[in-house]
């Protein structure tokens, strides 16, 4: 393994973080204009309504939407009040949590999904062809499963 990457890889890398940056931005922008709801809340129902049950252990939702877990508990809190989410006790493990996808939290998520995905398409998929999509989903599915091993 080389020690750095070389140019190319550098600048794909560069490219890599000014494109999701970009992008993100955007996407944040629009959900909060257009249905008042922060990018990282849209993340957590995405998450918890493709679950099993539409549920989450709190450490799992944490890894999911790569928040901390101090970052994570202030949020759901926040999400709580908006009863968009709910917490439960974990039956079988007393010191676990669970985050619970409420009615209002899965309305809320279909009313903001097409105001994201009208973003995903206009600042981000239009520009790739679909070579160029089977291409990239490949080289971060490698990226994610090679750093996921080294994590676990």
């Amino acid at each position: 393994m080389k020690p750095e990457p070389d140019a190319p890889r550098l600048a794909a890398w560069r490219s890599f973080l000014e494109a999701h940056a970009r992008v993100t931005s955007v996407l944040e922008e629009e959900l909060e204009a257009e249905r008042d709801l922060p990018l990282t809340w849209y993340d957590v129902l995405v998450q918890l309504q493709e679950s099993a049950e539409h549920k989450l252990r709190m450490t799992d939702l944490a890894g999911a939407v790569l928040l901390s877990k101090s970052g994570l508990t202030r949020l759901i809190d926040r999400m709580c009040g908006a009863t968009l989410v709910e917490r439960a006790p974990d039956p079988l493990d007393r010191r676990g949590t669970y985050v619970i996808l409420t009615p209002a939290g899965l309305d809320r998520l279909n009313d903001a999904a097409p105001v994201h995905m009208r973003g995903v398409e206009q600042h981000f998929a239009r520009y790739l062809s679909d070579a160029e999509t089977v291409a990239v989903r490949g080289a971060f599915t490698r990226v994610i499963e090679g750093v996921h091993d080294r994590l676990h």
